[in-house]
């Protein structure tokens, strides 16, 4: 063989093994990641789409996102699909609702390691992994309420006129919250404190952002939120007008969760964006788009307006086989008071 063929050989197979190449990158940037979340995580204002721009810069991938109302939401879709469900991870449950996530055996064991990451009372979970948390608070408009109540009883027992926003536990994990941060403070007699709380609700929303739409836009001076939300205002508007009301009783807590599913099309990359969620990138994502507190470390140490914020005395959070073992019976109570005339 000539030296002048062989050097047209080598120039071919080297342009194969470079078309190769591009194929298999072009093969490898077609992989989708499938994340089913609440709708406010993924509303231009929210962090999914700085999320998605930092994970695709990691992962040769692209994230694509599928929203519901909310969290609650979240693992009524994802019974009603099965096992054939396109989500490679359900991003958006909180621990009181783990225990029967888990019990459907649709979601596999994360393998991340989280220990470094801290919420308050802890929380570790081989399925799970925790990316922000917040308290719940009832936040309120200091130009249109002087008085806001100051315990869970003040709430209940207050002006009817003093209207509330409050979202449906039946679909929301804001309204799941206050479900349980009443059965927290009155046991056996949350149907009765529901039955006097609903002469103040002005409505019942399916998810947080509605709620919280109807609050800013003046249609009622309180809405159920989390005692972070003021900070929003604070840094993104400039303004203090809206606070959270601190309760004497003490508030109950969400820890928010992402878990990858059993059947996931891309397991390698769920278990990379579990990953990625604990890191430095998402983590300080979180506090100024989801405006909830961050589980692990910053790049950058969170704005002063967070300095700011309710500190609750006392933390409220039963345990995630409790709310799982009674979460339909509460509710039941909770749609019998709410429909008394």
């Amino acid at each position: 063989m000539s030296s002048s063929l062989q050097k047209i050989l080598g120039r071919l197979a080297a342009a194969g093994m470079a078309a190769a190449a591009l194929s298999a990158n072009a093969v490898a940037a077609e992989k989708t990641l499938t994340i089913y979340t609440y709708e406010s995580f993924i509303t231009e204002w929210g962090p999914g789409a700085k999320v998605a721009e930092g994970f695709e810069k990691t992962c040769d991938c692209k994230v694509n996102y599928v929203g519901v109302a909310d969290g609650v939401e979240l693992l009524t879709r994802l019974k009603l699909e099965g096992e054939g469900s396109k989500a490679d991870v359900v991003l958006g449950l909180d621990t009181n609702l783990v225990a029967e996530a888990k019990a459907t055996g649709y979601f596999a064991p994360h393998g991340v390691d989280t220990a470094g990451l801290k919420v308050p009372g802890g929380f570790s979970d081989d399925t799970f992994v925790p990316y922000d948390y917040g308290h719940f608070a009832v936040i309120y408009d200091t130009e249109t309420l002087k008085n806001p109540p100051k315990s869970l009883k003040d709430l209940v027992e207050g002006d009817p006129a003093q209207k509330i926003v409050v979202e449906d536990p039946r679909t929301s994990t804001p309204g799941l919250g206050l479900l349980l941060w009443v059965k927290s403070v009155y046991g056996d007699k949350a149907g009765e404190a529901w039955a006097k709380l609903k002469e103040r609700v002005l409505t019942v929303t399916p998810g947080w952002s509605e709620a919280y739409g109807l609050f800013t836009k003046g249609e009622a001076p309180m809405v159920l939120s989390y005692t972070t939300s003021p900070a929003y205002h604070m840094v993104a508007e400039n303004t203090d007008r809206y606070q959270a009301a601190p309760f004497a009783e003490g508030h109950y807590i969400q820890i928010e969760v992402a878990g990858a599913t059993k059947n996931a099309k891309e397991p390698e990359l769920a278990r990379k964006f579990l990953a990625f969620m604990t890191g430095p990138e998402f983590q300080s994502i979180i506090p100024t788009t989801n405006w909830m507190m961050p589980v692990g470390a910053t790049k950058e140490p969170l704005p002063e307006a967070f300095g700011k914020l309710v500190e609750p005395q006392k933390t409220f959070l039963l345990p995630s086989e409790e709310v799982a073992a009674n979460r339909k019976a509460w509710i039941d109570e909770w749609l019998v008071a709410m429909s008394k005339n």
